[in-house]
């Protein structure tokens, strides 16, 4: 048997990365006249989604483990026959 069954190919460069290259191309044919900020926005702004998104779950995955730690607590403190 062979490894051709293992092959994978990329999908390409992506949405992002098209909308930059025609942003760069329209950018040096001098058809848009923006501050290449706004050229390079399609990278920084994907860039800034990605990490709003990991920062979002971070927070929920810090959320739960406080969560936990006091639900914890509060059964032991009932075992124990404090108030809770």
């Amino acid at each position: 048997m062979s490894d051709t069954s293992n092959n994978s190919s990329n999908g390409g460069i992506g949405f992002v990365g098209v909308l930059t290259i025609l942003f760069i191309a329209l950018k040096l044919m001098k058809y848009i006249d923006w501050s290449w900020w706004w050229v390079l926005s399609p990278i920084w702004i994907s860039f800034l989604i990605v990490i709003s998104v990991l920062v979002c779950i971070g927070m929920g995955w810090l959320s739960w483990q406080v969560w936990c730690f006091y639900r914890n607590e509060r059964k032991e403190k009932k075992q124990k026959g404090g108030k809770g």
